[in-house]
């Protein structure tokens, strides 16, 4: 019994930290099991209570993790990636959404041996109450203009793919002058600007607008790996900015898009 929406970003934020785990490859699993949990099974690694769970684990085999680690794993804002790589909120991120539904989240992991982790939710029996409203389909392929500004090279290239699946017109930039110097080359031909909030140079934000000075009427889209709490609490992003938080699926963008071009 839990958000759709929810479980799926928790998922995406174990992938995406068991991928950057193994950075020569390695092999990613992700399983699902109903387990009954009794007194005998529970202890410190799993504080729950007796019962009925679903349990997801996300297991891979790369660098593992000691004991500190494992202690603070979800803290938030606590990272053992390299700066600028990580931001410490994805796993407390998923620590929080699976306590909220009622849940626990626990780490097996050995240091140089892989890590699993794994969730258990209660497990009931009914189906969920699902009403039936009729929506008309919503058309997410385009046909517009956008302006990828991202620093990543392998989130730069993976967005890339996924803009021109769907349709769009993409220009890339690696930062803040890349893009400023394809604004005043194509000028209003650009329709939206998709632009991390912190690039190098000028942030996502200073860069939008200055394009506008070239591009006046384009649409701008920030992204990052913090919450859009956190971005408006630091006053990064002003309150009803369009923002989409990192990882998000390729569904999720595309009708991210379509709301904010289609306005």
């Amino acid at each position: 019994m839990a958000d759709a929406g929810q479980i799926e970003q928790v998922l995406m934020n174990l992938v995406v930290n068991a991928r950057d785990a193994m950075p020569a490859g390695g092999k990613l699993s992700i399983e699902t099991l109903n387990v009954d949990l009794d007194d005998s099974q529970l202890g410190v690694d799993l504080p729950a209570t007796p019962g009925r769970y679903v349990m997801l684990a996300v297991s891979d085999d790369g660098c593992g993790m000691n004991a500190e680690t494992k202690l603070r794993a979800f803290e938030p804002f606590f990272t053992t990636k390299d700066r600028g790589k990580g931001t410490g909120l994805g796993l407390s991120t998923c620590y929080g959404i699976v306590k909220q539904s009622g849940g626990y989240l626990c780490i097996y992991s050995e240091l140089g041996a892989g890590a699993v982790l794994k969730i258990y939710l209660p497990r009931v029996d009914q189906r969920p109450d699902v009403p039936q409203v009729n929506r008309p389909p919503i058309e997410l392929r385009g046909h517009e203009a956008v302006l990828l500004v991202e620093d990543d090279d392998r989130v730069r290239n993976a967005m890339t793919r996924i803009l021109t699946s769907y349709g769009y017109r993409v220009l890339v930039a690696r930062d803040s002058g890349e893009a400023i110097a394809l604004a005043k080359e194509h000028g209003e031909a650009l329709d939206l600007v998709l632009s991390d909030v912190i690039i190098p140079g000028l942030s996502g934000p200073d860069t939008v607008r200055e394009i506008r000075k070239h591009a006046p009427k384009v649409k701008p889209l920030f992204m990052s790996g913090y919450t859009d709490h956190a971005i408006l609490r630091d006053g990064v992003l002003q309150a009803g900015t369009n923002f989409i938080q990192k990882p998000f699926a390729p569904k999720t963008l595309a009708i991210k898009l379509r709301e904010i071009l289609d306005a």
